[in-house]
């Protein structure tokens, strides 16, 4: 599979990347949480037909049927929504970065949905 990525990605989630790439995914600790590294990126999006579902965005990782998104060619906010609900539910937004989320979820955990 082609792991080229065809779109500009935030500044701090290119940055997150960058630094779990050689680790794989990221799991956050005492969550459910997966953060897919690059080399999952495509097969998850594809998988899960987002740009068929959701064109505007782009899924970055999940629990359960708990997604989490960026906007394309957009800034670093961090979206979710429920995978069964692409397409008819809004986008809810719920932390400014990439960064900010991990810290968030690893802590607020239980608040979060």
């Amino acid at each position: 599979m082609n792991h080229q990525i065809d779109l500009v990605l935030p500044n701090l989630y290119a940055e997150f990347l960058s630094k779990i790439d050689k680790a794989g995914d990221f799991v956050i600790e005492n969550t459910g949480i997966t953060l897919y590294s690059r080399l999952d990126l495509l097969e998850r999006n594809s998988t899960y037909q987002i740009e068929e579902w959701e064109p505007d965005f782009f899924l970055i990782g999940q629990d359960g049927d708990i997604a989490f998104f960026i906007k394309k060619d957009s800034d670093d906010t961090i979206y979710m929504n429920d995978l069964g609900a692409l397409g008819s539910l809004e986008m809810k937004p719920i932390s400014l970065n990439i960064f900010e989320f991990v810290q968030q979820a690893s802590e607020h955990y239980d608040d979060m949905f």
